[in-house]
């Protein structure tokens, strides 16, 4: 399936399930009653407190701009490994995210994996609102040798990907993409990986007190 091809079954996909975000629109829960016995959920400020605890590294997404739009891309801490055959790899973002519907329509992305000297850069690619297009300014980046999608100047990994099935969970989308292409930079993985932790972005050196 070509990247075109790969666009249209994702775009289809999210109509059939209802999961294309809209901008304007704040995604809304389904409403239904609940038992007089039925434990209440956690509130969302204790599950982002506690779930905090869990270190991750931090990758920026990105797919090539259509119809003169520059590249697409955001900040996510949200990505994993997925399968090893076929080799899969899978992202989540939120249903209002105003980035993703621009990666669907692409078909395609690149998982940019982050150093420790990538701190202000994923500060820039974690604005949204006004600044989604000026993300891309002063950012040094070539075409990724499958899809064509930005692959950031030194960074220690990079994983070319075409979109491969979108499900939904919650308040948030789960993208999991087929690996086309990949490959690592050993100098800049020298520098140590840049982390997320309760609620922050930093180093090895910034978390160990």
């Amino acid at each position: 399936m070509g990247h075109a091809g790969m666009a249209t079954a994702a775009l289809r996909h999210l109509r059939a399930q209802g999961s294309l975000p809209v901008p304007s629109e704040a995604f809304r829960p389904v409403l239904r009653a609940v038992r007089a016995d039925e434990p209440l959920p956690p509130p969302p400020e204790e599950f982002r407190r506690t779930l905090g605890h869990f270190a991750s590294g931090v990758t920026v997404i990105t797919a090539p701009g259509a119809d003169g739009e520059p590249p697409a891309g955001f900040a996510c801490q949200s990505f994993a490994s997925l399968s090893l055959e076929p080799p899969l790899v899978v992202f989540m973002v939120g249903r209002t995210s105003t980035t993703w519907p621009r990666i669907a329509r692409a078909g395609v992305f690149c998982v940019n994996v982050l150093s420790a000297q990538h701190g202000e850069l994923c500060r820039d690619f974690a604005a949204s609102g006004a600044r989604v297009r000026d993300k891309f300014a002063g950012v040094s980046y070539e075409a990724s040798p499958v899809t064509g999608s930005p692959r950031l100047t030194g960074v220690p990994a990079w994983v070319d990907c075409g979109i491969h099935t979108v499900h939904t969970g919650g308040d948030h989308l789960i993208v999991v993409g087929s690996v086309l292409a990949l490959g690592t930079d050993e100098a800049a993985a020298e520098a140590g990986p840049l982390l997320f932790h309760r609620g922050a972005f930093g180093t090895l050196g910034t978390f160990e007190g």
